[in-house]
């Protein structure tokens, strides 16, 4: 069945300021959130995704930085969960803090709708100056965090360049995977998109092409020069299928239900993605009665073949 889900994306310049006190600071960057949430907010998305290190001030020497954080402690994420659990929508909120032990991690807190913690991704892979100057740790687990819409995984910067976390979501099969950066990534976002066969929301500082991809590493919705925000509802109600074996099975489907499903052909690929767009059935409705199949099933059932007696060259 249609499982559609609205995403906004916030690619959010950092504030060019040096605020006088800490207090001052808090002020300042609940006001520069608040704005940027209102733009988002009259078109009621399910999920918001916020940039790395959000609500830090550049300007500051890194011994203010400390402080200031430590003065901040929870009190944006609670701003965030407030517009969160006001609207209704997930909020995934990225940035620095401190843990019990005195450490610290990059995170994103996913916040659910009712303004609650769903859960903490801490950033797997840091740019080596985060641990030798920040006194940041790596994180080390990669959980999948599960919202009433679908399955949700979450990465970082720096962590977009390491097929260990790949790898792991790819596994996992996540429907969403949301990224808070303050690097783009380039194809790396795409790729990331096709090889765990899940939509990708990117939320990139500076307002640098915040982007929602596809499954099969479409732009579906992306910022530009004039909005650093974009809101695009995307159906995770799909499945990424191979041309291969497929092509008389598609055909039979969209004559038979028309409409209430889609295709969507990249061109090159090989493979495109399938929805269904109807509360009458599900995608794996589909794959089932017209016996397709999925890109994974496939490209497992080549690497059996190849590995099997006699099919590799002495």
């Amino acid at each position: 069945m249609a499982n559609y889900v609205k995403i906004s994306t916030i690619g959010a310049p950092t504030l060019p300021v040096k605020p006088g006190s800490n207090e001052e600071a808090l002020e300042i960057m609940k006001v520069h959130w608040q704005k940027l949430f209102s733009e988002v907010l009259p078109d009621r998305p399910d999920v918001i995704v916020v940039p790395e290190a959000c609500d830090r001030f550049p300007a500051h020497t890194h011994d203010e930085r400390k402080e200031y954080y430590r003065f901040r402690g929870n009190q944006m994420r609670d701003f965030f969960a407030e517009i969160a659990k006001e609207h209704r929508c997930y909020i995934a909120y990225s940035a620095a803090r401190e843990v019990e032990d005195g450490t610290w991690r990059n995170s994103t807190q996913l916040i659910d709708r009712n303004g609650e913690i769903l859960g903490i991704y801490n950033k797997n892979h840091l740019v080596i100056e985060e641990t030798t100057e920040g006194e940041i740790l790596c994180g080390k687990d990669a959980p999948i965090f599960e919202c009433d819409f679908g399955r949700v995984a979450l990465a970082i910067c720096f962590d977009l360049n390491f097929d260990e976390l790949r790898l792991k979501y790819k596994e996992a099969k996540p429907d969403l995977i949301l990224f808070s950066s303050m690097y783009h990534g380039g194809l790396m976002q795409r790729y990331w998109a096709y090889s765990c066969r899940a939509h990708f929301v990117g939320s990139i500082a500076r307002n640098h092409g915040s982007s929602i991809i596809s499954p099969v590493g479409e732009f579906i919705a992306s910022t530009t020069n004039y909005f650093g925000h974009v809101t695009a509802t995307v159906n995770l109600d799909c499945k990424v299928v191979h041309l291969d074996y497929n092509w008389e099975r598609l055909r039979k489907m969209k004559a038979k239900y028309g409409s209430k499903v889609s295709m969507m052909d990249p061109g090159d690929l090989g493979s495109v993605l399938i929805s269904s767009e109807t509360d009458e059935f599900t995608i794996e409705d589909m794959i089932k009665e017209f016996e397709l199949e999925p890109w994974d099933d496939y490209y497992d059932r080549a690497m059996a073949h190849r590995h099997e007696p006699g099919n590799i060259e002495p």
